[in-house]
This record gives structure tokens, C-alpha cells and sequence, in this order.
């Protein structure tokens, strides 16, 4: 009779579904429901109404996941859902890692409370291609982990039908290879470039990214003038110092776990197999810091550092330093206690009002544009989205034949609001910006305008439009304090003195245009 095999192995699966429940409270406790959707949301819920294989300001992943947010009835709920549930497969993902470099269970439980109680609450909470966008970083890596301890080749295709998807969701993946393939080239493992299944899972993965890579060639490499339009706006605003200062702060608690992964990469025996890892932390860094990239787009990168910390704490230093080990796993919970009011919550805007100088020093209420303002960009991106479509929509039951209505946006989030609240069935609010522009129906003559006016320019715009129409008046105002479009106006001009269509066909051509030149 054969011995009977016992696996020893310890079974560490119910702990990983209790971290699992409690990320999912985590996000739960953020929601507050005196705010609205974020600016970028309406934009993603939108393109579901626009099935295509690319988009001028994301790939085209997020709005697979935003048609099956519309097929579960498009509510709050599962918006929220989603980015949690791509949070807590990333933590599941490190926790597996944990488990492949044969970590304890003190292990386990520092990773998981590194990535549990870290930024990553904040980045699950939006319906953005950020949360996806770390999952994909920690599953590549997992992959290529799997690969170096077991060499089965069903790891490089993993890892590489990862690496499309995770194109079709964001193009920040591009920064991971950028540090990946050096590292390789200085280690042993050079040798997988001889490796055939290596370039048969590249293929894999430029088969999966080729629909937007044609779709970016056949409508002129759009990424590129959102780049360019991302360096003039926002990145120009980015400091190299403040780059690394937000590193600090995104695993704060995790911080001495994840310093102890880098340094071990390098110094411990027992992970000289994976160094490449640590040269690949080095030139991913170094990557991002010389396109003086934002913060958070190099997120990602950490979790896995977290699991080869957790690892290495757990088996060499927990029988010397007990105490310390301890202390360890309750840093990151005791940040997070800490920073709780002013990080991981979503307080009434009055709260930020009362704190302000809590929140100026930690330097939260720096927008893009460089400035500080009373409230964090984010949450005044949260507000008064409501208004605007309720009032637009009382100001469209005003008109008898309102399907001859264009309604005129001057931002993607405004068009994107009162597209997602409107009640009146076959409106569609559109832009000049983002992806709207692609977005214009004007197969039927447009006799009414309603525009929606930022606050900055809309003094004259009466004076500018209103002798093109038979009436025209100044129907609405944002009125929601601190919200980012207060003193947004609706302006209504009704029966039109032009061509108003072929006005917009003009200039839909003059913008596209001034993009491609740009």
C-alpha cells in the first residue's frame, strides 16, 4: 500500500476571507453620501454608451467594466464596488505571493496589514483605471515569482495576458517594463530571453493591446496629445521632491516592512534568486522620477516589495526581535487610526473648513493647477453634480420640443453629470472636451442651445451668443458651496438665427485639428 501523503502546509484561507470582509468595510466607511460622484466617473460610466477600442483620455478596459456597471442598473453601490473589489483581489494576490515565498503566518499578516491599512483605501474608493491598474502590477509580478521557483512556462503567458489587459486598462503599465527588462538583463535570468515561450507570451500580449494600438494609429495617436495636454496642465506642477514625499506617505505604516524587502533583495542569500526585483525597484523609480510623473502612478510598484518584507521579517527577525516584529504589524493599523480624519474618511466639507491648517500642512489641499484651495481637489470634484443635472433638467421641461435641444458643456464632468442624473429619456449633454467631441449627434437640425458655462468666461457669453437666437436669457447658477463648479451658469438661447449645426461641425473639425498639430 502507498504512504499516504499529509500536506503541512498551513491553510491560512479563512484569515485571507476575513481581511477580505474587513477591506470591503474599509470602503464602506469611506463612502459619505452628502457628496456626489467624482468629475473622472461620469466620464468612465459614460463611455459605456460608446463601445469602442480606445478613447481619447483611457483605454478601453474601463468601460467594459462600466457596461456591467450599467447592466446592474448603473447605482452608487456598484460604482463603489467594483474599485473595492479590485483592492481586495490585490490583497489576496500579496497574500498568495506571501504564500510562494514560503512565509509564516506573522508574514502573512504583515503584508496583509501593510496593504489593508495603507493609500490603497483611498485609490479603491473611485471608479478610476487606478485600482486595476495596481492589481495588474502585483499579478505580473506574482507571475514572474511563479516562474523563477517552478519555471513552468503557463506563467510567462499569465503574466502576459496580465500585461494586455492591464495596457487596455492604463498605459502606466509601460513604466513596469521599463524597469523589468533592465533588472533581467543584470541578473541570471537574462537567459529567458532565449527562452521561447517568452516571445510566444509577448506575442500573446500584443495580440491582446493591437485592437487600440490600430485604434490609437487610425485616429492619429490621440495619447500623445493627452500626454502633451497632462505635461502643460498637471505634471508641470509636479515636484521630484514631492514625488518621493508621497512615496512616504502611500505605505506609511508599511514603510519599515517595505525598506526591509528592497534591502533584503539585495543583501539577504535566501532572495539572491529574486534580485532582479530589487533592480527592478530601482529602475522603475528612476523611470518615474525622470518623466516627473505624478505620486501615485507608481503605487503599484510596492505591494510585492511589502510581501518580500513580510517574508523576510517573519522568518529571520521574528525569533530575535519579537517585540519588534509585534510593533511591526500594529504600525500600519495605528496610521491608519492616525490619519484616519484626514485621509481615509470622506468628511463633510465643513470638517476640511475647520482643519484647515492640518490639511495645508500635509499638503492635501494643493490642487493641479498648483494652488491651494479650502477643500482637496477630489472633494470638490464631488460636488454639485446633482444641481446641475436637476437643474438642467427643469430648464429642458421648459421647452416644448426639447429633442431639438443641444446641450453644450464646457468639461467632460459636467456633460458626464447630466448624462448619468438626467430623468428625461433621450437626453445627451456633450463637450468639446475629452471624448465628447466624438460623441455630437447632429443628424437632426439643432434649433435650441443650452450651455453650460464654467464660472471663469461665462460673464460675456450672453453679449457673445445671444444675437445668434431669437431668445436667450441666463436660466441657472451652481450654487453648491466649495464645489469645484460653483458659480457654473446655464445659459438657454432658443430659436436659433444659423446653421447652428453646421456652426458645430466647423468647429468639432477646428478642434480635432488643433489637436492633431499640437
Amino acid at each position: 500500500m502507498a504512504p499516504t501523503v499529509v500536506d503541512n502546509k498551513p491553510n491560512y484561507n479563512i484569515l485571507l476571507l476575513l481581511l477580505i470582509a474587513l477591506k470591503f468595510l474599509l470602503q464602506l466607511i469611506m463612502h459619505n453620501s452628502g457628496y456626489d460622484l467624482h468629475r473622472d466617473e461620469y466620464l468612465h460610466l459614460d463611455i459605456a454608451n460608446h463601445p469602442a477600442w480606445g478613447y481619447q483620455s483611457v483605454p478601453p478596459l474601463i468601460s467594459w467594466v462600466a457596461m456591467v456597471i450599467k447592466l446592474l442598473g448603473n447605482g452608487v453601490f456598484w460604482v463603489r464596488f467594483f474599485p473595492a473589489l479590485f483592492g481586495a483581489a490585490t490583497l489576496a494576490v500579496v497574500w498568495k505571493t506571501v504564500s510562494e515565498l514560503k512565509g509564516n503566518l506573522l508574514a502573512h499578516c504583515l503584508a496583509g496589514a501593510g496593504v489593508l491599512f495603507s493609500a490603497l483605501v483611498r485609490i479603491n474608493f473611485l471608479f478610476q483605471p487606478n485600482s486595476f491598474d495596481v492589481l495588474g502590477w502585483t499579478v505580473i509580478y506574482y507571475c514572474i515569482i511563479k516562474w523563477i521557483n517552478r519555471r513552468e512556462s503557463k506563467w510567462l503567458y499569465f503574466a502576459a495576458i496580465t500585461f494586455g489587459l492591464s495596457f487596455l486598462n492604463k498605459y502606466n503599465i509601460a513604466f513596469l517594463a521599463l524597469g523589468l527588462f533592465p533588472a533581467i538583463l543584470l541578473t541570471k535570468e537574462r537567459r529567458l530571453f532565449l527562452h521561447k515561450h517568452f516571445y510566444g507570451a509577448a506575442a500573446v500580449a500584443l495580440f491582446i493591446m493591437s485592437p487600440n494600438i490600430w485604434w490609437q494609429y487610425q485616429n492619429g495617436f490621440p495619447v500623445v496629445h493627452h500626454m502633451k495636454e497632462l505635461e502643460r496642465t498637471q505634471l508641470v506642477n509636479v515636484s521630484r521632491a514631492g514625488f518621493f514625499k508621497e512615496q512616504v506617505i502611500y505605505f506609511m505604516g508599511a514603510l519599515p516592512v517595505l525598506v526591509g524587502g528592497v534591502v533584503a533583495l539585495f543583501t539577504a542569500k535566501r532572495f539572491l534568486k529574486y534580485r532582479l526585483f530589487g533592480y527592478s525597484f530601482v529602475f522603475t523609480l528612476a523611470a518615474f522620477v525622470y518623466f516627473k510623473a505624478k505620486g501615485y502612478y507608481a503605487i503599484g510598484l510596492y505591494p510585492v516589495f511589502i510581501a518580500f518584507g513580510a517574508v523576510y521579517i517573519g522568518r529571520c527577525l521574528v525569533k530575535r526581535y519579537k517585540g519588534f516584529t509585534i510593533l511591526l504589524f500594529a504600525l500600519p493599523v495605528a496610521f491608519y487610526a492616525l490619519l484616519f480624519p484626514i485621509a481615509f474618511r470622506v468628511p463633510d466639507p465643513d470638517f476640511f473648513i475647520r482643519n484647515h491648517d492640518r490639511y495645508s500642512n500635509s499638503g492635501l489641499l494643493r490642487w493641479e493647477d498648483g494652488k491651494e484651495h479650502p477643500l482637496p481637489q477630489d472633494f470638490s470634484d464631488m460636488l454639485g453634480w446633482k444641481e446641475l443635472a436637476r437643474k438642467t433638467d427643469s430648464i429642458m421641461l421648459t421647452i416644448p420640443r426639447h429633442e431639438q435641444t443641444l446641450i453644450l458643456c464646457d468639461n467632460y464632468g459636467q456633460a458626464g453629470a447630466i448624462n448619468y442624473y438626467t430623468g428625461l429619456k433621450g437626453l445627451r449633454a456633450v463637450s468639446f472636451n475629452a471624448d465628447y467631441i466624438n460623441w455630437f449627434d447632429l443628424r437632426e437640425p439643432v434649433v435650441n442651445v443650452l450651455r453650460v458655462k464654467e464660472a471663469r468666461g461665462s460673464e460675456k457669453e450672453l453679449e457673445e451668443t445671444g444675437p445668434y437666437f431669437e431668445k436667450s436669457l441666463k436660466a441657472a447658477v451652481v450654487e453648491t458651496p466649495n464645489a469645484r463648479e460653483f458659480g457654473t451658469s446655464v445659459f438657454l438661447f432658443l430659436k436659433a438665427r444659423i446653421d447652428v449645426n453646421a456652426v458645430l461641425r466647423n468647429e468639432i473639425q477646428a478642434n480635432k485639428m488643433q489637436k492633431q498639430k499640437d
